[in-house]
């Protein structure tokens, strides 16, 4: 068993009688059989003293019940760390922030509690999934698409409150940004609710995000604030029709200009998230290795290699969502635009859908978040991240940082990537060649998936690749925007401005609001008093 911090065996059985009575005993998870559940089975650390390992769970079924395991919590100095579903691999999972925090699972609690398709909006609790909403809405043939991360298996909460995202329109592929109006538990046991839900009688929780006064609701994403019970989500009306199509663009240096007409339709909100490409990368095997092999190539040798290989150097997949005048003419428009920018452009029309699809022609392949359908395909593609073939990892960590949407931007951080993993003898990826994560509309994210062992001597040198490539880029200014729970410190130190001053500010709202140090001690390097002192 490992205890919480801090704690005696005798209270930490008395608190969890007191969790039983509560909500039950047969929602309250102390064996190790069960404990074991709440592993992260990705995690950087496994099996050694560092590892973030939970000493028990409890899984309440309302609020009223996660108000009395708070209050408990506070009696008995016991940590927690609210999950909503825990599926949340690569970034930790369902296992706690601090090693012997008790898990608060709310997977019981996942009621869709209202869906208004005139009005485009979902009011849902913690441990509803994206395939429970869908169903919902397809169940009653609702005019409404969701915006879905890849894989979908987890909670819009959950993913909102990580700063997660999908696949459509800006507009909606932020989650946090989509979500409108929330219900928390605070650290003392209370509960509020944001923005309009303030006004008893209010009809409008889900239609507005602010109310009057500072707007707290960024307070409770990537925090240990208080636990979210309840939130809003803004949905996509069901577009009439679906549009993809493909973009190339002849040489390396044409990315720029690339990357400016893509940048201007999506800030009209006129495409889905675009996926950018390489062709001239894709297969060329033992050829991108001869160029990469003496190090990071000269610009003259990037295009001679372009023109060598007699592909485009870029592409981009553009998709629109509208009535299909609209994605029809905007198309032809993008094609017009991007012909006059690069010279020796070429398009390929793509994919033309009208939605709703049936239910049974429903795609297989990997693109169903594109056209708002949660899925697992994606686990076929990164289900293994092998340093080499015949060395296969048991999972990975995941670190991408934030860049500007600039071509200069990605070919740097591209070179510092690479770099970095030679600087510890691991194999990298990037090249000349490599192209950005668009999640985000206004920012590129760039990184590594960080292989994960069962084997601490391996581990041991994911880490060290892990905090050269954090370090390396924290150096340009690109850091990432959400981060294993074994490297949250780490991360937040990056964000150093004028001696941590954004941290600070951080605590002095912990220290005011939760001095018992309740909810996720140490999630995102806030941590309580007493803990930050033996930490400094």
């Amino acid at each position: 068993m490992v205890l919480p911090p801090k704690v005696s065996e005798t209270d930490f059985r008395a608190a969890l009688g007191e969790f039983e009575s509560a909500v039950g005993a047969t929602w309250v998870y102390s064996s190790d059989e069960d404990v074991a559940l709440y592993r992260d089975s990705y995690s950087i650390n496994w099996g050694e003293p560092e590892e973030r390992v939970a000493s028990a769970a409890v899984a309440p079924a309302k609020v009223e019940e996660v108000q009395q395991i708070v209050r408990i919590a506070n009696r008995y100095s016991i940590p927690l760390y609210p999950i909503s579903t825990g599926r949340n691999l690569t970034y930790g999972g369902s296992a706690p922030t601090m090693r012997g925090s008790v898990v608060l699972d709310l997977k019981r609690m996942n009621r869709i509690l209202d869906v208004d398709e005139k009005r485009a909006f979902a009011l849902v609790e913690p441990g509803v999934s994206y395939f429970d909403l869908y169903r919902h809405i397809r169940d009653r043939n609702l005019k409404l698409m969701l915006d879905v991360p890849d894989p979908g298996w987890g909670s819009p909460m959950g993913n909102s409150l990580d700063h997660g995202a999908g696949y459509t329109v800006a507009a909606f592929r932020d989650h946090f940004a989509a979500h409108c109006g929330m219900e928390v538990v605070t650290p003392d046991g209370d509960v509020i609710r944001t923005g309009m839900g303030a006004v008893p009688s209010a009809d409008s929780w889900q239609d507005f995000h602010y109310g009057a006064g500072p707007s707290v609701d960024g307070l409770f994403a990537q925090s240990n604030f208080g636990i979210v019970t309840k939130m809003g989500f803004w949905l996509m009306p069901m577009p009439e029709a679906f549009l993809s199509g493909t973009v190339t663009a002849p040489h390396h240096r044409d990315l720029d200009a690339l990357i400016q007409e893509v940048s201007y339709l999506e800030d009209l909100g006129l495409t889905g998230m675009p996926q950018y490409g390489s062709p001239v990368a894709q297969g060329a095997g033992a050829t991108m290795a001869g160029l990469m092999q003496n190090g990071w190539p000269s610009p003259e040798a990037v295009e001679n290699f372009v023109t060598a290989q007699k592909r485009p150097a870029w592409s981009v997949q553009l998709y629109f969502y509208g009535p299909e005048e609209t994605v029809r003419a905007t198309w032809q428009a993008a094609k017009r635009r991007f012909g006059k920018a690069i010279a020796g452009a070429t398009f390929r029309d793509g994919e033309f859908l009208t939605l709703p699809i049936p239910r049974e022609k429903e795609p297989t392949q990997s693109d169903k978040p594109r056209l708002g359908i949660p899925a697992l395909e994606v686990f076929n593609m990164v289900a293994r991240n092998p340093l080499s073939a015949n060395d296969p990892s048991d999972g990975h960590a995941d670190l991408f940082v934030t860049i500007p949407r600039k071509a200069s931007a990605l070919g740097e951080s591209s070179r510092v990537l690479f770099d970095a993993h030679r600087e510890v003898g691991m194999p990298s990826r990037h090249s000349p060649f490599s192209t950005p994560f668009t999640y985000y509309s206004r920012c590129f994210w760039v990184g590594t998936t960080v292989p994960t062992w069962r084997d601490p001597a391996k581990n041991a040198r994911s880490r060290e690749l892990f905090a050269r490539v954090m370090d390396r880029c924290a150096e340009h200014g690109w850091v990432s925007y959400r981060t294993n729970p074994a490297f949250q410190d780490l991360l937040i130190s990056k964000y150093s401005f004028n001696n941590n001053s954004l941290l600070r500010f951080q605590e002095k709202l912990k220290d005011a609001i939760d001095p018992n140090g309740i909810i996720s001690p140490g999630r995102y390097g806030i941590w309580p008093a007493g803990m930050r002192k033996n930490r400094a």
